[in-house]
């Protein structure tokens, strides 16, 4: 299938972006009683890095489904440079180059012969679709291993490849589902320096769903998904900075007793996450001598530390992503 323009406006595609990357307004999506997203709505600007953190089932998927064309939404809208995924979904594709969790390439082939597999689906041909397959080789690193058989590539290098694959259109926007799945730390990291790459020298806007909370913070911006719920969305640094003070963890073997008297005592909010009690205090350092002296032999061990994603998730949801 060729990805043709039906629409004049089409056809302008990556050459004449404008306003937002992806504008989404009060999307909605149920599967039967399930709400799989519910009134979410978040703009991501054109030039930058957004991640989508959350755990599983918390609506990533769904969203990414939609963005991408593959769903329609139960209600709400997606524009991707305004162009609307439902009423005008060629356009849409047309700005944006899609990298699945699952690989999606023919591990078979060379790495060119995919590209010109992919090229053909977009309607290019000939001495253009060859300067493409070298140009986008050359943005992600493997020039010299274009006739390399793609079973033969390590795992950071097939990544690298689906980059290459969702990149030849050359979209003004990257989207991407779970990047770093079945990688080792090293390929992660290769991964991500091509992202940022693409984002500092090209101007490509990356659009992602993670549930790993180093990627969200690699991020610009993040989007807290729970329960299909967007509970939080902004730079890293400035979510854990409106936590404020530092985050302490206690613990203790009658937690549920000395939480409510923790929280008595000092006027704190104290939650219970991982059998472990959590609070967020200035002056940590301070304070801790002044709550174990309180309670003298009921604190097993307490750290405390500057908040993280991880305390910012469980801030506004009171779980930890892993749960």
């Amino acid at each position: 299938m060729v990805l043709e323009a039906t629409n004049p406006d089409d056809r302008l595609g990556v050459n004449a972006p404008r306003g937002a990357a992806v504008e989404v307004t009060r999307l909605n999506h149920r599967y039967g009683d399930r709400q799989a997203l519910a009134d979410v709505s978040f703009t991501v600007n054109p030039g930058e890095i957004v991640g989508v953190l959350g755990p599983n089932g918390g609506g990533k998927t769904t969203l990414f489904r939609i963005v991408t064309t593959l769903m329609l939404p139960l209600s709400g809208t997606v524009r991707v440079f305004g162009a609307d995924v439902v009423t005008r979904p060629a356009a849409a594709r047309r700005q944006m180059g899609v990298v699945f969790q699952a690989p999606a390439l023919d591990t078979r082939l060379t790495v060119v012969e995919n590209l010109r597999h992919q090229g053909h689906l977009y309607g290019l041909r000939g001495a253009d679709l060859t300067a493409r397959i070298h140009d986008v080789l050359a943005r992600v690193g493997l020039d010299d291993r274009g006739r390399d058989l793609v079973r033969r590539l390590s795992g950071g290098l097939q990544r690298r490849a689906e980059l290459a694959k969702a990149l030849l259109h050359r979209p003004a926007l990257l989207i991407l589902d779970e990047p770093s799945t079945g990688l080792d730390p090293a390929a992660r990291r290769e991964v991500w320096q091509h992202l940022q790459t693409l984002r500092d020298r090209n101007g490509t806007t990356v659009l992602l769903t993670t549930h790993l909370m180093d990627e969200g913070a690699g991020c610009d911006r993040v989007a807290i998904l729970h329960e299909g719920r967007l509970v939080a969305m902004g730079a890293p640094d400035t979510l854990t900075q409106a936590i404020g003070g530092d985050v302490i963890t206690i613990t203790a073997r009658d937690a549920a007793s000395l939480s409510e008297r923790i929280a008595r005592r000092f006027g704190v909010k104290v939650e219970t996450v991982d059998g472990r009690l959590r609070l967020e205090r200035e002056r940590a350092h301070e304070f801790i001598p002044e709550l174990v002296e309180a309670f003298p032999g009921e604190v097993d061990a307490i750290t405390f530390g500057k908040p993280t994603l991880e305390d910012v998730f469980v801030h506004y949801t009171g779980k930890r992503l892993s749960e």
